[in-house]
């Protein structure tokens, strides 16, 4: 034993930093948990202020449109949760059917790009390309004789406006996962499927989509735990009062309740309700993973 802990030492000390940096930042502020349960006063701190116990989430869930926005949040995130799903499987096998190989990783380098851009810079680009009178996308359906789409400003496109948005954003990030799970599929199947007679399309259907299975249905079941959260910051970035009605999600009301309304103690409910709901999602989802794929954490 003593051996064994003098032998894993330095990869415990590797891990110690990370540790450390999630204490502090994920397990001390849970500390202020408390204040959905009391009526914050700034002056007493969260520590001394009257106690209300249930309120706040009884008055969460009496607020006009708190249903409205809890539709929302489950509507995007599970538009991009299937978008986020279909189209990195369907550019990576057309990827994967690619012979040169500088046009693949050129492609996936470009693919891969807007990952790494934040949506402070992302929505100022598109606020531009999708502006209803000197729009880029605008003015193309204006040349075709289709009339000018307020994008962001629409309650019934703004939703999809969004999913779209992101599914850009986020594919290539979804399709370099799904390139590296087909390089683990055995050439003699497609080999065995060549000398009975298949195509390229009977090999896909056959041999690539099975093979490809097990890793749609783990990134599947595990997207389950970001059911509830449709992405802040795209949505803040880009929304506006008018498309409240459809755009507004439970990230953006903690939001306004907490630091625009200073009304800390029912955006801290209301915050505490999303974590509730989606820890238990995430505990489902691994479970679903590890009946339907054996994927294990621990």
């Amino acid at each position: 034993m003593k051996r064994k802990i003098i032998r894993e030492l330095p990869f415990h000390l590797m891990i110690l930093p990370g540790f450390v940096l999630v204490f502090i930042y994920s397990y001390v502020p849970m500390a202020g948990i408390i204040m959905a349960f009391e009526r914050l006063v700034p002056s007493k701190g969260m520590f001394r202020s009257p106690w209300v116990g249930w309120k706040n989430f009884e008055y969460m869930l009496h607020m006009p449109g708190t249903l409205g926005v809890l539709g929302n949040t489950f509507f995007i995130a599970g538009m991009k949760m299937a978008a986020g799903i279909v189209v990195p499987v369907l550019i990576a096998l057309l990827l994967n059917e690619a012979r040169n190989r500088l046009f693949k990783r050129s492609v996936q380098t470009i693919i891969y790009f807007p990952h790494f851009l934040s949506w402070i810079i992302l929505s100022g680009i598109f606020i531009d390309i999708l502006s209803p009178s000197t729009g880029l996308v605008n003015e193309l359906l204006s040349s075709l004789g289709i009339p000018a789409i307020y994008f962001l400003g629409d309650p019934v496109t703004f939703p999809f406006t969004l999913v779209l948005t992101d599914t850009w954003k986020e594919f290539g990030y979804g399709t370099i996962v799904y390139l590296a799970a087909l390089t683990s599929i055995n050439p003699a199947l497609y080999e065995a499927a060549s000398m009975d007679g298949a195509g390229r399309m009977r090999q896909t259907l056959n041999v690539t989509l099975p093979a490809l299975l097990p890793m749609i249905v783990l990134m599947s079941v595990l997207s389950l735990g970001n059911v509830l959260n449709a992405g802040f910051e795209q949505v803040f970035n880009l929304y506006s009062p008018q498309v409240y009605k459809t755009g507004d999600i439970i990230d953006t009301l903690v939001f306004r309740i907490g630091l625009e309304n200073a009304n800390y103690g029912v955006a801290t409910a209301v915050g505490l309700f999303k974590s509730v709901v989606s820890f238990v999602m995430i505990g489902v989802s691994y479970l679903l993973a590890y009946r339907l794929t054996n994927y294990r954490i621990f």
